[in-house]
């Protein structure tokens, strides 16, 4: 029994996967812990790898198809011998000994489900790391706004732990999200109708329906290197696939959590702003313009 199982997914990222490992194996140092990398159907050379750069200190589990985001963890979970369960996306460095903090935070605190830290970019600057309210109407007013109101509600700690004091969230991003397992268990995991995308959503609320809580620990510090969305003039500014499989996971959520008279003025309130932020984006010239509109093309594919 180690007290924690960390989950890395992989899908083509093996070199992040080395450099997340390496970075897991430097900084943690208070806790026993094990690493258990699922690959999506991706790598077949995976195994050698780590056991080239790792030895047995990686237990690796191969996958036959890309079955996303959530039910590759669910995988993991499967066969992890911690008390509790660390999904780490593959790009991701520790900062600091983030598994020991997290791990005793939740040690120490019977009522919290989950937990997770402070999320930094590349250069080292704050990102997003939770959020404070859960999907709904109110989340698709913040959204038409671009989130200019959520400050305004939630002050500067409304996406990132900016205190000292670990804050009780809705939820905590999936790059760094630390599960009792227990709880994980008694929920099945996460829900496998996700794809990639809100699965980490769904799975919060459903911590807090069980009257536990989600908090961010900011004492925990990892960086994050989320590839962008947008990229340089002269190329593609989006990515089809991570919009689509956006829109895919926020559509699941909304039929899996919210009743039917919310959710249907949500999607109102939603495809307005996606329309309203396609122009608005599209008088200012900004390529941003293109996302909106796919985001609208695919929304119109979708069930309600």
């Amino acid at each position: 029994m180690y007290d924690v199982s960390i989950i890395i997914v992989n899908y083509n990222t093996t070199h992040l996967v080395c450099n997340c490992i390496s970075s897991i194996l430097e900084k943690t140092k208070g806790v026993s812990y094990e690493v258990i990398v699922v690959d999506n159907h991706s790598d077949e050379t995976l195994p050698q790898e780590m056991q080239r750069r790792f030895s047995d200190k990686v237990r690796v589990v191969m996958l036959d198809e890309n079955v996303g985001f959530g039910r590759a963890n669910n995988e993991g979970f499967a066969i992890a011998q911690g008390r509790h369960f660390f999904c780490l996306n593959p790009d991701t460095l520790l900062v600091d000994d983030s598994v020991s903090t997290l791990c005793q935070y939740l040690d120490s605190h019977a009522d919290v489900g989950a937990c997770g830290g402070n999320l930094y970019d590349e250069q080292m600057h704050p990102t997003l790391s939770f959020r404070r309210l859960f999907p709904s109407l109110r989340w698709e007013l913040h959204e038409l706004t671009l989130h200019k109101l959520e400050p305004l509600v939630y002050g500067s700690s409304w996406r990132f732990n900016h205190g000292d004091t670990p804050m009780e969230v809705a939820y905590v991003t999936g790059a760094d999200l630390m599960l009792r397992a227990d709880v994980a268990r008694r929920l099945g995991g996460f829900c496998p109708d996700f794809f990639m995308y809100y699965e980490e959503t769904d799975l919060c609320l459903h911590i807090h329906r069980l009257g536990l809580k989600v908090v961010a620990v900011p004492q925990a510090r990892i960086q994050h290197l989320e590839g962008k969305s947008f990229r340089r003039e002269g190329e593609k500014t989006f990515s089809e696939n991570g919009l689509k499989f956006s829109e895919m996971g926020r559509n699941t959520y909304y039929r899996r959590n919210l009743r039917p008279l919310h959710r249907k003025l949500c999607n109102v309130v939603y495809r307005l702003s996606l329309h309203a932020l396609a122009i608005f984006f599209s008088l200012l010239h900004n390529p941003v313009c293109q996302a909106y509109r796919y985001r609208i093309e695919v929304q119109r594919t979708l069930k309600s």
